[in-house]
């Protein structure tokens, strides 16, 4: 098991160093490359968007009743406030990149091992094309651009969410909100959440790859491995928040 591990562990560092090697053909680099944007970014604004908006409504309302039953005064404006940093330290950034994983990961596994069950990376290969190169690189490129633009989004989204969850259930006033999110926090929490991001997105476009280039066999595989890729890349961003949380914030 241990071997394997660490067998696999290599497999994936060789097919990242030949992935982000210079693109042999940069016009259809660029070509593939906006193709991605579509396929992996604008296609989750829709989800991205939906969630957080509900969430972000969600997290509001735990917030005023904790406050509410607290035995200490607090004052409503730190519902905006609590709120934002809910916001911007764990859900936007890791939470939506579960989701992603799920969604943009499935895909990334899925597509890549139609391609090996059906032969066309042996094609390319045959052709002297780096495959790698030619089916990751614009994937990785595409998540590093974008999922960061998705991630601000969700944060946007998520304050807007609470906003509505006040204006519905009265439990705090709009002036009241907007000052707690206009309250001052440490530039240090939007450098982590983004750090976050980008590190998260880096394993979203490349985990999943990883699983998709080496499936053996037919389309059960191709499912399997699909279902792998989704388990292991969120695995991996847990335990990259983990590290990355004891490196920014200690």
């Amino acid at each position: 098991m241990l071997k394997k591990f660490f067998t696999a562990i290599g497999e994936y560092m060789i097919l990242i160093g030949k992935s982000l090697q210079k693109p042999q053909k940069m016009r259809v680099f660029w070509k593939l490359f906006m193709r991605e944007i579509n396929d992996l970014g604008v296609n989750s604004f829709g989800l991205v968007i939906f969630t957080s908006i509900f969430v972000g409504a969600v997290v509001a309302i735990q917030m005023f009743n904790n406050f509410d039953a607290s035995s200490f005064p607090i004052p409503t404006s730190f519902v905006g406030y609590a709120t934002k940093a809910v916001l911007v330290l764990e859900f936007a950034p890791t939470i939506i990149s579960l989701i992603l994983a799920g969604k943009v990961g499935s895909y990334i596994a899925s597509t890549i091992g139609t391609m090996r069950v059906s032969e066309q990376i042996d094609a390319l290969d045959i052709m002297g094309v780096n495959s790698p190169n030619f089916l990751i690189l614009p994937k990785i490129i595409a998540c590093l651009i974008f999922n960061p633009i998705l991630i601000a989004l969700s944060i946007v989204f998520g304050i807007g969410g609470g906003y509505i969850a006040g204006m519905l259930t009265g439990n705090w006033t709009t002036a009241d909100y907007i000052t707690g999110i206009q309250m001052y926090m440490p530039n240090l929490f939007i450098y982590y959440a983004f750090a976050k991001t980008i590190v998260f997105a880096f394993v979203i476009a490349t985990v999943p790859s990883y699983f998709g280039y080496f499936v053996n066999g037919g389309s059960l595989e191709v499912g399997r491995a699909s279902t792998q890729a989704v388990v292991w890349t969120m695995v991996f961003i847990i335990i990259s928040e983990l590290i990355l949380t004891q490196l920014i914030l200690s």
